[in-house]
């Protein structure tokens, strides 16, 4: 591969990322016009099988989320994994921040939902947001960090740190929200945090990192260099088909029958919620003295989602309650509008 085939793939990833959040939104209006090809995507099973008391269900959107994670870790610094023993305070702060800040916002928005007219829609609400935030940081925050120069040791880290400590971390949340759930939403989370659904997190999240980390190890520097510009490229048409695949459940259903006070209400938790943890994100970064590409890790980090596997799951446990999906796409919209703001106000000038 050429120098001068991977300069033209930098100045042509540079491009796509400078309209990348119009790119997204216009496969969600795809997904809502013409979503067939991304419920295809959803419910095709490339594989079903069990090992031991693993589950595992491969599907073209689990293999893309699969591809995210390989990517991040193969152009993961080795000196830079060594330098996270030095900050564990970043790195614990990251991973618990990444649970305990959405789950402080639930408890509060239960309060003031409790004011909201119809109950249903409270509890459609409150169950989605249990779905963002028991999920462990999202791959993507690896793309959007690698697109400014963040440290991607950090980025990695933090999704195999919060990945790690799913299998407690995720049933710990969903049962938290379950007591703030009534009915079916309440026996559905429950029923869901004591299942085995941390093995979809393990195969596709935690193994395709641990995998590229590796691969990266193997590989040259000036290999890992020249191919950099393409791995871009081939994380924001992944982040694309799979926002369009995701939002294809429940969009078409949304632009058919729209209930304008409940799109309104959902709007309006789901914005605070996702600027509240792009905050804390920066704010743990100043906390911790933070350099720049430490400080564009955590932000993105803290601010976005593993909704891909929220939506997974949420789609097994409720698929009936469109509601509850509409909120965990409406997040993976929102993320990536607000990671792309403060790209653009924070980091894209000295990237």
């Amino acid at each position: 591969m050429s120098d001068k085939h991977s300069r033209g793939a930098d100045a042509l990833a540079h491009l796509v990322h400078s309209y990348f959040i119009w790119i997204v939104i216009g496969s969600y209006v795809v997904a809502a016009l013409a979503p067939q090809l991304g419920i295809g995507l959803q419910k095709t099973r490339l594989l079903d099988a069990s090992l031991a008391d693993w589950r595992v269900t491969a599907s073209p959107t689990t293999v893309m989320l699969a591809l995210l994670l390989f990517n991040a870790g193969l152009t993961t610094n080795s000196g830079e994994i060594r330098s996270l023993a030095r900050k564990p305070v970043v790195v614990a702060a990251g991973a618990l921040g990444n649970f305990l800040v959405p789950l402080t916002f639930i408890l509060g928005a239960s309060f003031l939902l409790a004011f909201w007219h119809n109950s249903d829609e409270t509890q459609q609400i409150l169950t989605g947001l249990a779905f963002i935030a028991a999920m462990p940081i999202a791959g993507a925050s690896t793309a959007w960090a690698q697109s400014v120069n963040g440290n991607m040791s950090l980025s990695i880290g933090l999704v195999l740190a919060t990945t790690a400590l799913s299998p407690l971390l995720t049933p710990f949340v969903l049962h938290s929200v379950a007591g703030l759930t009534t009915g079916d939403y309440s026996e559905d989370l429950h029923e869901l945090a004591s299942g085995d659904s941390m093995s979809f997190l393990g195969a596709w999240v935690l193994f395709p990192s641990l995998l590229g980390i590796f691969a990266g190890r193997m590989a040259s520097a000036a290999a890992v260099g020249r191919v950099k510009p393409f791995l871009k490229l081939s994380n924001y048409a992944t982040v694309v088909l799979l926002n369009y695949a995701n939002a294809s459940l429940s969009l078409p259903e949304v632009v058919k029958n729209p209930d304008i006070d409940f799109l309104a209400v959902l709007a309006l938790v789901i914005v605070t919620l996702c600027a509240c943890a792009f905050a804390a994100g920066w704010l743990c970064a100043r906390a911790s003295r933070a350099d720049r590409g430490e400080t564009a890790s955590l932000t993105f980090a803290l601010g976005m989602n593993n909704n891909g596997a929220g939506l997974s799951l949420a789609s097994i446990a409720m698929p009936d309650h469109s509601g509850v999906l509409l909120a965990v796409i409406l997040y993976n919209l929102t993320q990536h509008f607000m990671a792309a703001l403060v790209d653009r106000l924070a980091f894209r000038e000295r990237a």
